[in-house]
């Protein structure tokens, strides 16, 4: 078998424009972030060096930004939550449906539609009944008119129907790839466990569930990694109110940028996420690796 033998240079032409834009377009804005956060700026005057003076306020003496970090954070579990019945979900539709394609096309089809339709399609949903909502239409036909609220502006349960929302989204997208994690499990393992005695669910515990792990990973970390950055369905759903009731990282980073006009304070707030979604990538791969070779 002849090995082509490519130079460095070769390979190096190739390789370095494509790090340098990777370079510029990434690690650049990271540490022109972290060190506007060290500014007292908004935007436009001249600016203050004030070291960790932002990051002491944004711990100590925001109460915003404690709260906007634990409703992304459980943003971030519930996105992940939905992944074990997406990777469910596509082994009843690789074993029992025949066009399990279709299928998977259309729970795809909330993905591909723009987030502003989403949340004015969601938030008619959520309208309170004197405005035709749907929901609370359907819970006053059951008779139920006490499970009835104004869902996007009662504090204590607005998070919780954002949260829904995007579960709704993302389901299709999940799913699609945890099918084609799926169908791309070599057949023949399944009948030579067919041969053994594993059929059915017991031959998904054993052959389908381990396979499917470098699979499972990647949704985990892109739900998770997407949960933490969640700004658009926020903002046109809510906008983070009422009361901030609403308000993740993200949305706080950007009143306290744009509309509080403290650009030095929302870089801060900037650093601090991308150091949470660099920490969280770590801990989710090193917890992956381990079961990778805990099956292998």
């Amino acid at each position: 078998m002849k090995v082509l033998k490519v130079p460095a240079r070769t390979i190096a032409a190739f390789i370095v424009p494509c790090l340098l834009l990777y370079v510029c377009l990434v690690f650049v804005p990271i540490l022109v972030s972290f060190f506007t956060g060290l500014l007292k700026w908004d935007g436009l005057t001249s600016s203050q060096f004030v070291g960790f003076g932002n990051f002491k306020e944004m711990f100590w003496h925001d109460p915003v930004f404690w709260p906007s970090v634990r409703r992304t954070l459980l943003y971030a579990v519930a996105s992940m939550l939905e992944i074990p019945l997406c990777l469910g979900m596509a082994i009843l539709l690789n074993r029992y449906v025949r066009k399990g394609n279709t299928l998977v096309s259309i729970y795809f089809t909330p993905v591909i539609l723009s987030v502003v339709i989403i949340g004015q399609l969601w938030k008619t949903i959520y309208n309170p009944t004197s405005m035709g909502g749907m929901l609370n239409g359907v819970l006053v036909s059951l008779g139920l008119e006490s499970w009835t609220h104004n869902w996007l502006t009662e504090p204590a349960i607005a998070m919780y129907a954002l949260y829904l929302v995007s579960l709704w989204q993302y389901f299709g997208y999940h799913l699609l790839i945890q099918y084609t994690g799926v169908q791309n499990i070599p057949d023949e393992l399944y009948e030579a466990a067919k041969i053994d005695g594993a059929d059915g669910f017991k031959a998904d515990r054993y052959i389908t569930l381990p396979l499917i792990v470098p699979i499972f990973k990647i949704s985990i970390i892109l739900a998770f990694i997407g949960s933490l950055q969640a700004f658009d369905l926020v903002m046109v759903m809510t906008g983070g109110g009422p009361a901030h009731a609403t308000d993740v990282i993200s949305t706080h980073m950007y009143n306290s940028s744009f509309l509080s006009f403290k650009y030095g304070y929302g870089s801060a707030i900037a650093t601090f996420l991308v150091v949470v979604c660099l920490l969280f990538t770590g801990i989710i791969n090193t917890i992956f690796n381990r079961l990778e070779r805990k099956f292998n």
